[in-house]
């Protein structure tokens, strides 16, 4: 049997058994429980509506590392538990959606994400098809904000807006990590070019208003202040990651976003509970 065909077959049985908790990545990223229950509110749903965007990214990003030999191991282990994990909030997203254009958002997803997701289970990540599942995870990842800011609007509270907000802090940390392993490639489409900086600046700002938000409170505020922290490691990752950087280098792209990643997971499950 190929090695091709190997990792076709695990990851497809990863990404089909959806009861099975996400593996933990090379920084020992897991999610919390909350992360494997049914949603059990509205601001439950924003969280893991706002997750479905990161895993888009995190998808890319781990597609684009095999490709170029960049933590491979690692970067094999994190795809197929961000697909499982979406295939499973998917499922609990679609059955919740409290609105019938917010089923509807979920249905339309549901279709893209399957083209998605064939094109990470059907070829090894070559750089002749990068760009274009860098094309389909941003697919993805319109539509799981659309739902998001559904929801969003369903909840019509403050601590909504927050979920949303520090959840897309998810997203971004591996959309910037996605488009600087693509820049690294030569895959970016010249659309994309800029959203490097773009991403980060909305990074940063959106820290901000995190930071001085009334809502956040002293538990929240430390995680966020740890962030802050693991920012400038990933920040200067990124900067010496231009294209034509050494696997070491971009393996510390990957990490230093993991890293962010857990920190901001745990941020906005506690902004989930605020009720």
């Amino acid at each position: 049997m190929s090695m091709n065909v190997l990792r076709r077959t695990a990851l497809q049985r990863a990404a089909a058994c959806c009861a099975v908790p996400a593996l933990i990545g090379l920084t020992g990223w897991a999610l919390s429980p909350t992360a494997n229950a049914q949603i059990v509110d509205i601001n439950d749903a924003i969280n893991k509506g706002g997750r479905q965007r990161m895993l888009s990214q995190r998808m890319a990003k781990s597609y684009l590392a095999i490709g170029q030999g960049v933590l491979p191991e690692a970067a094999e282990k994190t795809l197929a538990a961000s697909m499982a994990l979406f295939d499973r909030q998917q499922t609990e997203l679609r059955a919740f959606a409290p609105t019938a254009e917010i089923k509807s958002t979920y249905t339309e997803l549901e279709s893209v994400w399957g083209d998605y997701k064939l094109a990470l289970v059907g070829n090894l990540p070559k750089r002749e098809l990068a760009a274009q599942t860098l094309a389909l995870a941003n697919r993805v990842l319109a539509g799981a904000h659309q739902g998001t800011l559904q929801l969003e609007q369903v909840a019509a509270r403050p601590s909504g807006r927050l979920v949303n907000l520090s959840g897309r802090q998810r997203m971004l940390s591996q959309r910037l990590a996605a488009l600087s392993l693509g820049n690294n490639w030569g895959v970016l489409e010249p659309s994309l070019r800029g959203e490097l900086a773009k991403a980060r600046e909305e990074f940063v700002s959106a820290h901000r208003t995190l930071t001085q938000a009334p809502e956040t409170n002293e538990s929240i505020r430390k995680l966020l202040q740890l962030a802050e922290e693991q920012f400038a490691f990933f920040d200067s990752a990124l900067k010496t990651a231009q294209a034509g950087a050494s696997a070491r280098q971009m393996s510390e792209v990957f990490t230093t976003s993991e890293r962010i990643l857990q920190v901001m997971d745990q941020a906005t499950n506690l902004y989930a509970r605020l009720g």
